[in-house]
């Protein structure tokens, strides 16, 4: 078999526990992460110093002026969201952990090699933005812990760590489990005991009206790492391991991380900015410890999005090296962190992302349901699927339909595309639910009608 057509699946060592990630697509993925080692990673990244200000989103699902839920509603809303936006990242985790290969090479099987490259530029884009955006949520909040240095020497520290750590990247994973992992759970629960000293006071006017929108956000932040879960899982020892893991791990922590943001905006911060919810945590007995312990962990999240960007950029470049592009990456969001405000991108990166859920539908449906498992082609000439984008974009219309995001000019084209269409949003609408739902149904009714392409490549 001529090397550019090298079964990606077929690469897996398993005999070194302590074994790295691979320097290129051509080099045997390493079966090495345990169930715990999963754990720990997912785990780490279900706490996030945004998920605890995205809890007012939660409570608060449809905007300033509107009612809240009520904390039961609001809890609720987190624990379903959270459930189904992680089973689909566990599912997502199950063709890597099969075949070995990367999630955008996993993305051959699904469009074709030429074809993948769509998705992949825009996850790249999307990536580069989130390791920029955690850099400076970690300057931020080590800022406000100790203000005698400058912002910017944060984000260097920052983006200097997040980059070398993006260089050893299974090495990070054991280290988490290890260390990291009991010292997250020590400062959650200890955030629990101080906040709940005081009872939760009830939400004048609230309801459960916005229930849906609710469990949308939390659905749609843990959807976001679709797009990554198989640049991990394919070290993992089986595919059930890298499942249940993925599932266990996010899951507990994310409805811990939002309902400890709950808490904490109902009995101390007043409002949802993140100064004032990070300053709640700090004014408890050794908040400011807790804190900077929480503020250190968030460089697991720079880390992956910086990783996961090199190991995408190498579905269109297999042979560069990886440790390489983490450098120019890793480098190049510190610049980014330094040089531009990048809130005012938060927008456009949720747009990007949005992309990700209907695709995902696409992909589980095709892999699980029509033999993706024996079937794809992940070579560097795998035929282009040309129909397979059909649902893909069908899917990514409905989202835009129901929330268009909060870029002025594209939600404004949407709205005059919902007004042609005499279509209107009802509050039980939930656009990551309900793309996936449309996605999903057109891949099987499509698949039924066309032919996979022979998976046959050249000797």
């Amino acid at each position: 078999m001529a090397s550019a057509d090298i079964d990606v699946h077929e690469l897996t060592i398993t005999d070194d526990r302590h074994a790295e990630a691979p320097i290129t697509l051509d080099e045997p993925a390493a079966k090495t992460l345990g169930f715990f080692d999963q754990v720990g990673l997912w785990g780490n990244l279900g706490v996030s110093l945004l998920g605890f200000t995205g809890a007012f989103v939660v409570l608060q699902p449809l905007g300033d002026g509107t009612p809240k839920l009520t904390f039961a509603a609001a809890l609720l809303a987190t624990v379903v969201g959270t459930v189904l936006g992680t089973a689909a990242v566990g599912l997502a985790a199950v063709p890597g952990a099969r075949t070995g290969a990367p999630a955008m090479v996993l993305l051959r099987g699904l469009f074709g090699a030429r074809l993948s490259y769509a998705p992949t530029v825009l996850n790249i884009l999307q990536l580069l933005g989130w390791g920029t955006f955690e850099i400076v949520t970690i300057s931020s909040a080590a800022h406000q812990l100790a203000p005698g240095l400058p912002l910017w020497g944060y984000k260097l520290i920052a983006g200097v760590v997040t980059t070398l750590l993006a260089l050893r990247p299974l090495g990070v994973v054991r280290v988490l489990r290890k260390y990291v992992t009991v010292a997250v759970v020590v400062v959650m629960v200890y955030l629990f005991v101080q906040l709940l000293r005081q009872p939760i006071p009830v939400v004048k006017g609230s309801s459960w009206s916005g229930f849906w929108p609710a469990v949308d956000s939390t659905l749609a932040v843990a959807v976001s790492w679709v797009p990554v879960a198989s640049d991990y899982s394919r070290h993992s020892r089986s595919p059930k391991t890298a499942f249940s893991a993925t599932f266990v791990g996010y899951t507990i922590t994310q409805v811990a991380c939002y309902a400890l943001g709950l808490i904490a905006i109902l009995t101390v911060a007043t409002d949802g900015d993140a100064n004032h919810i990070w300053g709640a945590f700090m004014a408890v007995a050794l908040g400011k410890v807790a804190f900077a312990i929480l503020a250190i962990r968030e460089i697991d999240q720079s880390f992956c999005n910086v990783y996961s960007t090199a190991v995408s950029t190498q579905n269109l470049r297999p042979r560069w090296d990886r440790r390489l592009l983490a450098l120019v990456i890793g480098t190049a969001a510190t610049v980014l962190a330094l040089a531009i405000d990048i809130n005012n991108y938060a927008s456009f990166l949720s747009l990007i992302g949005s992309v990700f859920v209907p695709l995902f539908a696409v992909l589980v449906v095709d892999y699980f349901a029509f033999g993706g498992a024996v079937g794809w082609n992940l070579s560097e000439r795998a035929p282009a699927r040309w129909p397979m984008l059909v649902p893909w974009f069908a899917g990514f219309v409905v989202y835009q339909l129901i929330y268009p995001g909060g870029v002025s000019w594209w939600a404004t084209m949407w709205g005059h595309i919902a007004s042609w269409l005499h279509f209107t949003v009802q509050t039980w609408m939930s656009a990551s639910l309900l793309s996936f739902v449309v996605a999903a149904v057109l891949t099987m009714a499509l698949r039924a009608v066309v032919r996979r392409p022979s998976t046959a490549t050249a000797s």
